[in-house]
């Protein structure tokens, strides 16, 4: 989490947002041969209190998670910024806009129900982002298949206790000079960044 309170932001439901349109974590977590970290993609609950996700049952961290603290870590767009971009030059260095937002909890393994529900999830939420019609769903296999396949990975669900969020997008600068950095970052390609700049300037100017 960035130190400055200037990119934490106050609306605690960017952070949900995010988590649930990104969809894809860094899982942390400390283990008798040092800290150990994997990735996967994860389902945030309705109400935004917990989050499940599976690993590979061979994956390094997988024997260590269940009962343990581990941090979840969403990565969202970031562009570098280049100090030739502001209006102050000899005052100015070279920066990194970004979003992240950190998840912290004690991961639980889930039964093998639980590890379905968890995959009926997933696979429901992508489906329709991916608008196959009709969308795939885990009946279009053989059960003894998908019974073999499961059979190699472990679901586990994290209670979220805290959440830290980091929002750096240039919004401690004035507006004009936002969209001076906003159109240099877009003129290189990251878009997504460029926009959550012009968005969140938006909706601090009309609160």
């Amino acid at each position: 989490m960035h130190p400055n309170s200037a990119f934490r932001p106050d609306h605690d439901d960017l952070a949900a947002m995010f988590v649930r349109e990104i969809g894809f974590a860094a899982i942390f977590a400390g283990t008798p041969d040092g800290p150990r970290v994997a990735h996967a993609p994860v389902v945030l609950s309705e109400d935004d209190t917990t989050i499940r996700f599976h690993l590979s049952r061979g994956n390094a961290l997988t024997k260590h998670l269940d009962g343990s603290p581990m941090l979840a870590v969403i990565q969202g767009p970031d562009a570098y910024v280049s100090a030739n971009w502001y209006t102050d030059i000899e005052k100015s260095v070279p920066t990194w806009n970004y979003v992240a937002i950190e998840m912290e909890g004690v991961a639980q393994k889930l039964d093998d129900a639980g590890l379905v529900a968890q995959i009926d999830a997933l696979s429901a939420i992508h489906e329709a982002r991916v608008g196959e019609n009709p969308a795939w769903t885990r009946d279009k296999m053989d059960q003894n298949y998908f019974g073999k396949l499961t059979g190699a990975i472990i679901g586990f669900e994290m209670r979220v206790v805290a959440w830290r969020t980091t929002l750096k997008l240039s919004q401690n600068k004035p507006a004009d000079e936002r969209e001076r950095l906003a159109a240099g970052i877009e003129a290189t390609g990251n878009r997504a960044v460029a926009h959550l700049m012009r968005e969140l300037g938006r909706s601090r100017e009309g609160a």
